[in-house]
């Protein structure tokens, strides 16, 4: 499942920076996830500072 990032979002970029496939883009006051793309790594809630990325 692809993981999808909350309204918590800081727009700290720091989710998009280690995405290790790159599917993580600054969107319209916060980043989003390219569901297509995205592994289910887990690397974005991670190193995410306020838990906003999560699965689906």
């Amino acid at each position: 499942m692809a993981y999808k990032i909350s309204d918590e979002c800081i727009s700290c970029g720091a989710c998009a920076e280690n995405c290790p496939v790159g599917c993580i883009s600054e969107g319209d006051g916060k980043y989003v996830i390219n569901a297509d793309e995205c592994i289910s790594c887990g690397t974005c809630a991670d190193i995410c500072p306020v838990g906003a990325p999560a699965e689906e």
